[in-house]
């Protein structure tokens, strides 16, 4: 089975466009299934405000306490979650919607607890339901929230929580739908790129401003043991004639071999 995981992050699910999903339907027709994963970081901001909670963050990963997780899963499996999994049906992708937690899809732990609360890990997914899923014809939607063996629900960063999908599925790659095609330079899309590579860009200005965690967030997950993970963009479209419209990033090794 082929599989591919897409990372949504939740500042483009609303800007997804019908070139996007035609690029989701070749990849189907092409023997392709698709599992995605999402986040939903606007819509929790959003929920916050209005319950005057101010929002902290530790090395890019959300303090959740009891108040803020509750508010996490609601804007997660409430909103985002039924957002795209409505899109997705609209254009013609039989998707189904989970809660990362129920099943024990994803099972996790504490990071550290007394400084971040409620932040997971993942450590294990439960591929048996997954694949159930896909052998169905079903194309499963996550939210990044994990339990742990003992009950309690975590709040997992989207991008590491895709990472751990891919590589339990062995996934032979691992999108991350932005706002943009991929890393450029001189206009034109990059199209490969190592670690090494990806710092030298960042070193001359190259790659520079919001485009900087894009490319950190790609190489950490890839460090995660994923065969590829790539860059894509949510406006246009990913995929066309059999081809990839991105920028892929490989290990060193990968290169090497």
């Amino acid at each position: 089975m082929k599989v591919l995981v897409i990372k949504c992050g939740g500042s483009i699910i609303d800007e997804l466009s019908p070139l996007f999903f035609e690029s989701l339907k070749q990849l189907k027709r092409s023997g392709c299934q698709l599992v995605f994963v999402h986040g939903g970081g606007p819509d929790i901001n959003t929920m916050l405000a209005k319950y005057e909670i101010e929002p902290v963050f530790e090395k890019g990963l959300r303090k959740t306490t009891d108040d803020v997780l509750n508010i996490v899963e609601l804007m997660l499996a409430g909103k985002s979650n039924r957002s795209i999994v409505h899109k997705l049906t609209l254009n013609g992708i039989n998707a189904i919607g989970l809660n990362g937690s129920d099943g024990k899809l994803l099972a996790g732990d504490f990071i550290n607890e007394a400084s971040l609360g409620a932040v997971g890990e993942i450590n294990s997914v439960n591929t048996e339901l997954l694949y159930m899923l896909l052998d169905k014809g079903l194309s499963p939607v996550l939210t990044p929230i994990a339990i742990t063996e003992d009950g309690r629900k975590l709040n997992v960063n989207a991008d590491m929580a895709a990472g751990a999908v891919a590589k339990a599925l062995d996934a032979y790659s691992c999108l991350f739908v932005t706002d943009v095609k991929g890393v450029m330079k001189d206009g034109s899309i990059i199209e490969e790129l190592t670690e090494r590579q990806t710092q030298d860009l960042i070193s001359e200005g190259s790659i520079y401003g919001g485009m900087i965690p894009k490319v950190e967030t790609a190489l950490s997950v890839l460090k995660k043991g994923i065969n590829e993970v790539m860059i894509v963009s949510g406006k246009e479209s990913f995929y066309n004639n059999g081809q990839f419209i991105g920028t892929k990033f490989v290990s060193e090794q990968e290169v090497m071999n």
